[in-house]
């Protein structure tokens, strides 16, 4: 093989790669259902398929995505959404019969195809609620305007502490 172009599929391969990276994966608990984070990095314009699964007593169950076929006890249970870098996936009715590994898997198409994922330990008994972590995780710039602005109000009487 001519080096230049080995050098050249090396590269393709590389971007491909940081294209997708899951960066992290969180669990935490919204009323009874199971809230999945799945953060990734988002450098590519092209396809990325995903998967939700969960491993429990060494068996793997697909829960939602574009590369398996999820298994039918969980379809109506699901909910899904996307937005530019985060994958969010949503179990209802989570109990304790849910616990196990959860994996969030990207893939990216091409030859060959270039995978990542990051996996987390779910015990119902040692989640966190969502919205002590969403408020600190999702939406700091808000958080941060909020406390700057305390003194201005609290000066112009909108707010007494």
């Amino acid at each position: 093989m001519n080096p230049t172009i080995g050098f050249a599929l090396l590269l393709t391969v590389l971007q491909g790669v940081r294209g997708q990276e899951v960066t992290s994966l969180t669990a935490c608990l919204v009323d009874q259902s199971l809230r999945l984070d799945c953060r990734h990095e988002n450098t590519t314009t092209s396809p990325i398929q995903y998967e939700f699964s969960l491993t429990r007593e060494k068996k793997k169950h697909v829960l939602y995505g574009t590369m398996g076929v999820p298994e039918h006890s969980y379809r109506s249970r699901t909910n899904f959404t996307s937005k530019y870098n985060i994958k969010v996936l949503y179990l209802s009715s989570f109990t304790t019969k849910d616990e196990g590994t959860y994996t969030c898997e990207l893939r990216l198409s091409g030859q060959p195809p270039v995978t990542s994922s990051k996996t987390v330990s779910v015990l119902r008994d040692k989640l966190v609620k969502c919205e002590g972590i969403s408020l600190l995780a999702q939406n700091t710039s808000g958080l941060l305007m909020l406390l700057l602005s305390l003194p201005l109000l609290q000066a112009m009487d909108f707010i007494s502490l």
